[in-house]
């Protein structure tokens, strides 16, 4: 995601930032997020996997970003020379379409539907391969968050976290979501390329119980674990583990966490 000084010539997501007038905001906003406060806020809000960070400040123009170290052992990026041009660039090339297109919707609703007031209050999601250190591409789930915006209510500082996937699908399924993280209406499974695909609003299946073990289940917690954590019996945990694949429409853990994290769902 970008702001107006970001070229609309260079790429579709350059272009696809600059179709929203008025949503990204100049004037620099000083974050209280330092670095190490940033690992723990992904570490509990965003889904387990090999991961990276970025912090897109609209104020800076295509300086070097905030980026979490890992981002050189994943993409082979420099951390301190990291620029969003650099992450465009290591987009596949058939995906542009699809990701431009998935941030123009997403920026469009969040001004035009839910209201700008209310841009800190969405999480957006979906996915797309990227080229990797050893040469090949993977499957990343691409979440972002705004985490600043200007009295004017537009973004100033935008949280971007990209996990590698690939380990449970390499199918991308061309899908956007965008989840309310207070549990209020979301819209899921938009499909971007579909121009009569209207989004609709709705609240999450999951009830919030559900969604905690979803999570700790994507981090690798067995029930027992999960049971200690949430303070529970392991039958309880049984119970909802259950439920979840149930209003899921899946049969295996693999595959709900597959669904779940391409959709965006896992974020308690």
């Amino acid at each position: 995601m970008g702001s107006d000084f970001l070229e609309p010539q260079k790429s579709p997501n350059h272009r696809a930032w600059h179709s929203i007038p008025e949503f990204f905001g100049k004037r620099d906003i000083a974050s209280s997020q330092q670095r190490y406060e940033l690992d723990q806020f992904i570490a509990s809000t965003f889904s387990a996997g090999s991961t990276y960070y970025y912090v897109l400040d609209a104020s800076r123009r295509e300086k070097p970003m905030l980026v979490s170290p890992a981002i050189k052992h994943i993409l082979g990026l420099d951390p301190e020379l990291t620029t969003i041009q650099s992450i465009i660039d290591r987009s596949h090339p058939d995906d542009l379409l699809f990701t431009s297109r998935a941030e123009q919707t997403a920026l469009s609703l969040l001004k035009n539907r839910i209201g700008i007031g209310r841009i800190k209050d969405y999480k957006i999601s979906y996915s797309g391969r990227m080229l990797v250190a050893d040469g090949s591409y993977r499957l990343f789930n691409r979440q972002a968050i705004i985490l600043a915006t200007d009295d004017r209510y537009r973004a100033t500082k935008t949280l971007c976290i990209h996990t590698d996937v690939s380990h449970l699908t390499n199918r991308n399924n061309h899908k956007l979501s965008l989840l309310d993280l207070h549990g209020r209406e979301s819209f899921l499974n938009i499909d971007v390329l579909d121009e009569d695909d209207k989004p609709m609003a709705t609240h999450s299946v999951l009830t919030k119980r559900e969604l905690e073990v979803l999570n700790l289940l994507s981090s690798g917690r067995t029930s027992v674990d999960i049971a200690k954590i949430m303070n529970i019996s392991p039958n309880t945990v049984k119970n909802h583990r259950k439920n979840i694949l149930k209003k899921a429409n899946c049969k295996t853990t693999g595959q709900l966490i597959s669904k779940c994290m391409s959709e965006g769902l896992i974020q308690q």
